[in-house]
């Protein structure tokens, strides 16, 4: 097939293209240059379709199918749509469960209400306040010009894997890679449900393969691990020894640790956080989406890391992880009350 790809330099998009490859695809991929180098085996091409002559690349075009893991501004997406319609016959678009307001509800499923959104709402794609909504704008967007038949959209959770452009995973490696007594959050037995950026890939270009449409919450169907596996993952993947001394949700509330950001992948148990690791993913699983073994993807990405790898950060999202010094003042003071 000839695919393109919008984006194709990190992360998801990077998946892709490689997934492409190596099924046999001829994959163009339209970017800026900005975000890293573009895959070998591509052609590349540039463009910004934040407005209309940024999109010139591809005017007269024609490919099979599109897959846009890039999408954050609705009226974005709808040009880029109403441009590749006439040559392009199928669209896949990456969006995100964010799509999803209420996460006190157990499961959260494909039928669960979504943030009200705008097909053509315009803004800065680093704004990232109105990420919930602008993403449901963005599948309005597509479903807009391309009917449902002819329209892929998937709703990942928390991806990890190599060329994680997040970096929330590979905190949590470079953090135990340095060993030594770790702040562990929470609960061990705290489950997780994490997707390997490569099987998000595998899945969606499988389905791109035979034009099969639909929306899907791809995430595993139900929990895949725990906090305290994956943390224990880290710890034999680096080989640093590192002892991790877990602390209460209610000693990081106190000191008023920020969840999911200063320590990354933790929510504390919440009455608002009670669907946050419940996201039904049957949808998925009975459509053909697999998941491989969370201690391979860890030991991937951590083999990444280690050979240089480095996280292109999203703009104007909040720093990652915990700082040393604060590390060390909370583990003094939950230590000294054992």
């Amino acid at each position: 097939m000839r695919i393109l790809v919008l984006g194709g330099t990190s992360f998801v998009g990077r998946a892709v293209v490689g997934e492409a490859l190596t099924r046999g695809h001829t994959v163009t991929t339209l970017n800026r240059g900005l975000t890293g180098p573009d895959v070998p085996g591509v052609e590349a091409v540039r463009g910004d379709r934040s407005h209309d002559g940024g999109l010139d690349a591809l005017h007269g075009r024609s490919f099979d199918a599109v897959v846009d893991p890039s999408g954050l501004v609705p009226a974005d997406v709808l040009r880029t749509a109403r441009i590749l319609a006439p040559g392009t016959g199928f669209y896949a678009f990456v969006s995100s469960v964010s799509v999803y307001p209420d996460w006190k509800s157990v499961p959260v499923d494909e039928r669960s209400p979504v943030h009200p959104g705008e097909p053509d709402e315009e803004g800065d794609p680093a704004d990232h306040r109105r990420y919930g909504p602008r993403k449901v704008g963005c599948e309005q967007a597509v479903h807009l010009v391309y009917p449902r038949d002819r329209a892929l959209v998937v709703r990942p959770g928390t991806i990890v894997g190599p060329y994680d452009n997040i970096g929330q995973a590979l905190w949590w490696l470079d953090r135990i890679s340095r060993g030594g007594t770790v702040l562990a959050p929470g609960e061990p037995s705290r489950p997780l449900q994490l997707l390997d950026v490569r099987d998000l890939a595998r899945f969606v270009l499988g389905r791109v393969e035979n034009w099969a449409s639909g929306v899907f919450n791809t995430v595993p169907d139900g929990p895949n691990t725990t906090m305290g596996a994956w943390l224990g993952h880290a710890v034999t993947a680096t080989g640093s020894g590192a002892e991790l001394h877990w602390v209460a949700d209610e000693v990081l509330l106190a000191r008023e640790v920020l969840p999911w950001w200063e320590m990354p992948l933790w929510l504390p148990d919440l009455p608002e956080n009670a669907a946050a690791w419940a996201t039904s993913g049957a949808a998925a699983a009975a459509a053909g989406l697999t998941c491989r073994p969370v201690s391979e993807t860890v030991a991937d990405t951590w083999r990444w890391l280690a050979s240089g790898g480095r996280a292109t950060s999203m703009p104007n999202l909040p720093p990652v992880g915990m700082g040393e010094v604060r590390e060390r003042r909370i583990l003094r003071t939950a230590l000294a009350g054992r």
